[in-house]
């Protein structure tokens, strides 16, 4: 997998399944908040491809806290559509509000075939221990990724110190996992204190 092609990158959490069969876990969304009467719910999207992830009859695996009455269940797909720019899925057997409320904070888990990636996306395992590059010098380490509402962030451990990097195209516009490497452009700043926030701090004093 080489450079990212889209707006954003996306990291993608799996859980290692049954090796003997090829499949693991996948985490593609989360239902954050009903929407409407009539059982919708607004998701969270953790997949690059929602309309090939989300097609009526898909089945998903719920990551629910166990005193959850859908605890241990799965829920099937009956629609996907984007309403007002926010992507909204209707589930089998939730046609009202009250239904959907009870799936709020839910996350979706899919089997998928290990050898089948998701498309600009990396699994959180193989982005951990990347060299970080800037202008073709190593300057840190990928310790972990962080997934935020928003977007994901890189954790790059850089000389003693821990950097957020927003995953994001315009700062990451490179990953390659077979060179063990991301390449970085970070604004000023992000790596290193400014020489001009020091100069103001020392007219601030001098005041």
């Amino acid at each position: 997998m080489g450079s990212v092609s889209a707006s954003t990158s996306r990291t993608t959490d799996v859980v290692q399944g049954d090796r003997g069969q090829g499949k693991n876990q996948l985490r593609v969304g989360r239902l954050v908040k009903a929407h409407g009467l009539k059982g919708a719910l607004k998701l969270e999207l953790y997949t690059d491809n929602p309309e090939r992830r989300f097609v009526p009859g898909a089945e998903f695996t719920l990551q629910v806290p166990e005193a959850s009455p859908w605890h241990g269940k799965s829920i099937t797909v009956r629609e996907y559509r984007v309403m007002n720019g926010n992507p909204v899925v209707f589930i089998d057997g939730v046609d009202d509000r009250e239904g959907a409320e009870g799936l709020v904070r839910a996350i979706l888990w899919i089997d998928q075939d290990a050898d089948e990636p998701e498309d600009n996306a990396w699994y959180d395992h193989q982005l951990v221990g990347l060299d970080v590059v800037r202008e073709d010098a190593v300057i840190g380490k990928v310790v972990r990724v962080e997934h935020m509402p928003a977007q994901d962030l890189l954790i790059i451990k850089a000389s003693e110190r821990e950097v957020m990097v927003p995953f994001v195209e315009a700062i990451v516009p490179s990953v390659d996992i077979a060179a063990g490497r991301v390449t970085v452009t970070p604004p000023p700043g992000l790596f290193e204190e400014l020489p001009e926030a020091d100069g103001a701090a020392a007219a601030e004093d001098a005041d």
